[in-house]
């Protein structure tokens, strides 16, 4: 795998600020041409360092007025119980977040859901029913201060 250079690091400050834009936007931007800028990002995305490229919603607009982080503790800590775990709760869409966590808890979910009682409904009907869940600690979150996918590159 190449080592990235700064140029391939301004490439990816460009894509993580604004991802629609064109390969000839990006060249004009830092001073190349396209067919260049082209390869570096075809490389980019072949090699890793570019997993996507998606749309950030709105929230609100659309309705998911409650975020919540939860940390999770489980019973019991086998290789199994964990796989089970992870593999179960990416399939539940209210979680659009999941780490396995060092410390007190086992796992920090990042739970987004309509209001009090989507969340309600996901505790009782999503989380309680997965196997060897001890504890559930939740945090809500009252304002979004910095909400940032970029990376410090």
């Amino acid at each position: 795998m190449k080592v990235l250079d700064a140029i391939d690091l301004r490439i990816l400050k460009h894509l993580q600020s604004n991802a629609k834009l064109t390969n000839k936007e990006i060249a004009a931007a830092i001073g190349m041409t396209t067919t260049p800028v082209f390869e570096r990002i075809k490389r980019l995305e072949e090699q890793g360092y570019i997993r996507s490229y998606v749309a950030i919603l709105d929230k609100g607009k659309l309705g998911f007025a409650l975020v919540a982080y939860c940390n999770v503790s489980l019973k019991q800590h086998t290789r199994s119980y964990l796989e089970n775990f992870e593999k179960e709760i990416k399939a539940i869409p209210e979680v659009v977040e999941c780490y396995h966590i060092a410390g007190m808890y086992d796992y920090l979910l990042k739970v987004t859901v309509k209001d009090m009682a989507a969340y309600q409904d996901f505790i009782v009907n999503h989380l309680a029913n997965l196997e060897n869940i001890g504890t559930v600690q939740s945090s809500f979150v009252m304002k979004e201060i910095s909400e940032n996918t970029a990376l410090p590159l």
